[in-house]
C-alpha cells in the first residue's frame, strides 16, 4: 500500500473516528490490488473475506437471478463496499465487477470484525454506515415501488444537478445501460423515457443531460426529502450510483 494512500483512508467515515494505534493495526494487514477492465472480483454467494475500499477506478455492483441481473450500485472512489457481509461474517448478496482499471484495498474480513470489538469509536462509525446503507436501500425501494419509470428518471436527473450546485447541464455519471438497470427499467424503455421527458424540461445530447424548464422537470419529479435525501455519508458506502461530477 502506498503512504499517500493512508490518509485518503484514513478520512472515510467509517476510519476517521477510530484511534491511530488500531487503524494503524488494520492498515497493516491490509494490501493493495490492480484489477483489469471487466474482471468480477467479488461472486454472490461466496464467502465475506474482505471489506474493499476502492481507491482508483469504478466498480459495478450487481445481482443475478433466474437469468436475469440488475445493477444494484456503482462504486467510485474513495468509498468501502460491502461491509454487512464482512461484519456479519455471511455470504455476499452482491457480486463486483471493475468497469474500468481499478486499485482496490483489502482489509481482512476477520480483523475488521476484531477491530469492532476491540474499538468503540469504530464499531460506533460501522453502525452509522450499515444505518446509512439500510436507510438508502430503503429509500431505493420507495423510489421502485412508488414512483413510475418517468418519475424515477426525472428524480434521478433533478438529483444529480442539485448535487452539481444546480446546474442545469451536466454529464451523466454512469452509463445508461448501468442507470436503466438501477431504475428498475430495460435500456430500451430508458431511451424511449428520455425522449419523452423533453415535454417535461429535459433533453440528452448523448451523456450530457440538459435542463431546459426546471419547473416542469420538478413538477413531474416532486422530490421528497424522505425518499430522495440526502443522508450525509451514503456517498461513502456503495449504496446507490455516484453523484455526477
Amino acid at each position: 500500500m502506498r503512504p499517500e494512500e493512508l490518509p485518503e483512508i484514513r478520512h472515510l467515515h467509517l476510519f476517521r473516528d477510530m484511534s491511530q494505534a488500531n487503524f494503524e493495526t488494520l492498515m497493516a494487514s491490509s494490501y493493495a490490488q490492480n484489477f483489469p477492465q471487466g474482471l468480477e472480483m467479488v461472486r454472490q454467494g461466496d464467502p465475506a473475506d474482505f471489506l474493499h475500499i476502492v481507491l482508483e477506478g469504478a466498480v459495478e455492483l450487481f445481482a443475478q437471478w433466474s437469468g436475469r441481473e440488475c445493477t444494484m450500485a456503482v462504486v467510485r472512489p474513495v468509498s468501502t463496499f460491502i461491509l454487512a457481509a464482512c461484519i456479519r461474517d455471511a455470504p455476499y448478496l452482491m457480486s463486483a465487477r471493475t468497469l474500468e482499471r481499478t486499485r482496490i484495498i483489502l482489509v481482512p474480513a476477520s480483523d475488521l470484525r476484531a477491530m469492532f470489538r476491540r474499538d468503540s469509536e469504530f464499531a460506533v462509525s460501522v453502525i452509522n454506515e450499515l444505518a446509512s446503507c439500510y436507510r438508502s436501500v430503503v429509500r431505493n425501494a420507495k423510489t421502485l415501488k412508488l414512483r413510475n419509470s418517468r418519475e424515477r428518471v426525472a428524480s434521478y436527473l433533478l438529483r444529480q444537478s442539485l448535487l452539481v450546485g444546480g446546474a442545469q447541464s451536466y454529464i451523466l455519471p454512469v452509463e445508461k445501460r448501468l442507470l436503466a438497470s438501477y431504475l428498475g427499467m430495460t435500456p430500451e424503455n430508458m431511451s424511449r423515457t428520455l425522449r419523452t421527458l423533453e415535454a417535461d424540461g429535459v433533453k440528452m445530447d448523448g451523456a450530457r443531460v440538459i435542463i431546459t424548464d426546471r419547473e416542469k422537470l420538478t413538477a413531474l419529479a416532486l422530490p421528497d426529502r424522505l425518499i430522495d435525501g440526502p443522508d450525509d455519508i451514503a456517498s461513502t458506502n456503495g449504496s446507490g450510483l455516484p453523484v455526477a461530477e
